[in-house]
């Protein structure tokens, strides 16, 4: 289809994008939220036998995030914060009252919520919290909360003795939660069981003091399935609570593990296995550790849960396929057999031959590492060449549409999308080589020396590169303009990106402080030189290129605080810069209307620049 720059944005934004699919328990209904479906993101549903579209559960100007379901299948829980300020409450939406938000918490609360899993009595919701009940006080641990409904009256189950962030997960039974704690170390983190009435409150895993730990619950309420570090890789092991054994499923240091959970309705536990950054998605029978591989020959099938005729739903999705709720058959692999449960591709003009495919590149770090990165080829005469670098960083990026990337590319650039060091998706070691030497070290190496391979392939020339992303990303833009020369790194549009670590970390979120000091090897009153020498603040001076620097006012991971300190350098350095600022957004741009501005403002910046 040949369409202009403008009708293709419109047919980008009228793309909806897909996150956090859940399947109800009784396997009837799958939920899931879509941004750009409207003015903000929200919570819709469908019944899993595809014999109906899907239903709108909130319609508001607010973004709504789909927290779980409640225990009888017929309501889910729903989160919304005020203009990404993430302080959100929560909600319960019936089914059979669409659209209608029952409050469950207070609004805009002084504390940030982790999760929401409603008690099999109807009258509990258990809860993470970083709120000191007994002076009202936000602090830096996060405490399991249990909140009765009826009367208001809450109390803490557990309180963890360091700071960190939790998802506590009601077992199936109502009996037991479980939720994690970093009190050893804020780089590692332990396996904790606590009764319903806050009694017995006890660690059942410890993979190592600086070793991480996740954690869920089997449907029958009387095992945890537990995906843990070693030192060498991960390993899944399901755990009893009628006698605290431990059994290890799958150990074996050849394979990448990244994640595991047992569905209601399945006594198979599905398997996440990432090689390269590419999904292959595994069910395992527990008992005789037999495997069943659920990997595509192109694309990416998540499975979800099992339905009761046979079928599965997963999610499906590639640089060409938008995130889709499908029926599946386990022995029938095809996606042209798959059923779309959301209709998604009548949401827009697109086909998929509209849009760029992910192509795998590598190159080679400073020491040797092999790097790996998606490329997007420009279509037509290339204008240039943009990095677009992943936030994080403990993430990856895979073959997945990206509308910005897209966007780029359909308009002259070409775009490289790197996994550099520190990012999942490939081993335990590649994970945790980012702590080596901290933030802003080798893992910025490994994204200049992929420019310097794009170079080297032909694929953009000196003075013709820019580099973008949001959070990490960002950070990474203001790394690579404070630190290349402009013949490497010729324009940067950091987007929420730290610019001051000591500031960031005396601003973030509470609850999130300690994963900088896991990421840095302390804090800033411990190691004060490296949290310095990692501050692009303290380099601005020599920036030689173009910058344009994009924040949300409502951010209170990346706060504001970071740009008013920047900004004041770089006046202070006699250095231009351009600022766009979003008073409705938080840590991230999403609201569509703002993501055309920013697009729109981003395609100008790097055409001038470049």
């Amino acid at each position: 289809m040949t369409m202009n720059p403008t009708a293709f944005l419109d047919a980008l934004l009228a793309l909806p994008g897909l996150s956090m699919p859940k399947v109800s328990p009784d396997g009837r209904w799958v939920a899931w939220v879509w941004l750009r479906a409207g003015p903000a993101a929200d919570v819709y549903a469908a019944p899993t036998d595809s014999a109906a579209p899907p239903v709108r559960l909130t319609d508001t100007a607010d973004n709504t995030w789909l927290v779980g379901w409640t225990p009888d299948s017929r309501s889910v829980i729903v989160s919304q914060d005020r203009d990404g300020n993430e302080r959100e409450q929560l909600f319960r939406v019936d089914l059979a009252r669409p659209c209608v938000m029952q409050p469950l918490t207070e609004a805009d609360p002084a504390y940030f919520i982790r999760g929401g899993d409603l008690h099999p009595n109807g009258r509990w919701l258990v809860y993470g919290a970083n709120l000191d009940l007994a002076t009202g006080a936000e602090i830096e641990p996060t405490c399991v909360i249990r909140h009765d409904l009826t009367s208001g009256a809450r109390i803490t189950l557990a309180r963890p003795e360091q700071g960190g962030w939790n998802w506590p997960q009601l077992s199936p039974t109502g009996d037991h939660v479980l939720y994690a704690r970093s009190d050893r170390d804020p780089a590692g983190s332990q396996i904790w069981l606590v009764d319903i009435d806050g009694a017995n409150d006890r660690e059942i895993y410890n993979a190592g003091d600086k070793l991480q730990a996740d954690a869920n619950w089997f449907p029958d309420g009387q095992r945890v399935l537990i995906v843990a570090d070693s030192a060498t890789h991960r390993r899944v092991g399901a755990w009893s609570l009628a006698d605290g054994s431990l059994q290890w499923l799958i150990d074996d240091p050849a394979r990448n593990i990244e994640e595991a959970y047992v569905p209601y309705g399945s006594r198979e536990v599905v398997v996440l296995e990432v090689r390269s950054a590419r999904l292959h998605a595994l069910l395992l029978d527990p008992t005789t550790r037999q495997e069943t591989p659920l990997a595509l020959a192109e694309g990416n099938l998540h499975p979800l849960a099992p339905l009761a005729d046979g079928a599965w739903v997963g999610s499906y999705y590639s640089a060409r396929q938008p995130v889709d709720v499908v029926r599946f058959l386990p022995d029938d692999l095809n996606p042209a057999h798959f059923v779309s449960l959301t209709g998604v591709w009548s949401r827009t003009a697109l086909t998929p031959a509209d849009l760029a495919p992910a192509e795998d590149f590598r190159w080679r770090g400073d020491d040797g590492l092999e790097i790996q990165g998606w490329l997007y080829r420009a279509q037509g005469a290339p204008r240039g060449a943009i990095v677009y670098v992943h936030g994080g960083p403990t993430a990856h990026s895979e073959d997945r549409l990206n509308i910005q990337v897209q966007f780029f590319v359909r308009n002259g650039f070409h775009v490289l999308d790197p996994n550099y060091r520190g990012s999942t998706g490939f081993s335990l070691a590649f994970r945790e080589a980012i702590k080596l030497d901290g933030w802003g070290g080798l893992e910025q190496a490994d994204i200049r020396a992929g420019i310097e391979a794009l170079m080297a392939a032909g694929l953009a020339s000196p003075g013709k590169v820019g580099v973008t992303g949001t959070s990490y990303g960002g950070y990474s833009a203001w790394c690579a303009i404070t630190h290349c020369p402009p013949e490497l790194v010729a324009a940067a549009a950091p987007i929420c990106g730290m610019t001051d670590l000591v500031v960031d970390y005396a601003t973030t979120r509470p609850d999130l402080r300690p994963l900088s000091a896991a990421m840095m090897g302390g804090t800033p009153e411990q190691v004060p030189d490296r949290y310095r020498e990692r501050s692009p603040i303290h380099f601005v001076s020599n920036i030689r290129g173009r910058l344009l620097i994009v924040q949300g006012l409502m951010d209170p991971n990346v706060t504001p605080a970071n740009v008013h300190a920047v900004t004041a350098a770089l006046q202070d350095a006699g250095i231009e810069f351009g600022l766009l600022a979003f008073a409705d957004e938080g840590h991230g741009i999403i609201k569509p209307a703002n993501q055309r501005r920013l697009f729109t403002a981003l395609l100008e910046f790097f055409a001038q620049a470049l």
